[in-house]
């Protein structure tokens, strides 16, 4: 993909990310991570880009969405031409790899869920909550993969407790 960024009447920076879907910070953090081209400040003082800039960080949107981080994206964008082909079946074969270990270790998380909820339904009434006590005997059946999955994914569970938030 080119990186060419010029245009005597092209878009101001605000445009640019308003065309593409993104914010000004996003167009400046891929600039600075060397996936966008800044072009130079004429003497009017705004920068320009092009048409082909905002195709070019749509393609970025893209393949963040399917998993890609920004070492696989910019290797994407040098590819051009017959090679390129060879070489991004292997990253998205990779990626794909992980999206499927993911999944599983997802799958596990989710039976263990279940598990404990049906025992806390079962069991509510006496006492001590199944779930607290299957979390603090290590008997939860969350392997450390699982765990790891959850980690890698960034997501956080906030628990609304009364008086305080706390998060898992």
């Amino acid at each position: 993909m080119s990186t060419e960024s010029s245009g005597e009447f092209g878009l101001t920076i605000g445009r640019l990310a308003e065309s593409s879907g993104v914010g000004v910070e996003t167009v400046r953090f891929y600039q600075r991570s060397g996936l966008l081209a800044e072009p130079r400040r004429p003497d009017s003082g705004f920068r320009k880009y092009s048409q082909s800039d905002v195709q070019r960080i749509r393609f970025i949107k893209r393949a963040q969405t399917l998993g890609f981080d920004l070492q696989n994206i910019a290797e994407l964008l040098k590819l051009d031409g017959p090679q390129a082909c060879d070489v991004t079946h292997d990253l998205a074969a990779d990626k794909l790899h992980l999206v499927e270990e993911k999944i599983a270790a997802l799958g596990l998380i989710q039976g263990a869920l279940k598990h404990m909820v049906r025992q806390c339904e079962l069991k509510h009434k006496q006492g001590t909550c199944p779930i607290i006590q299957s979390l603090a005997q290590d008997r939860a059946g969350i392997s450390q993969e699982a765990v790891g999955v959850t980690r890698s994914l960034g997501r956080r569970i906030n628990l609304n407790l009364p008086g305080k938030q706390r998060g898992l």
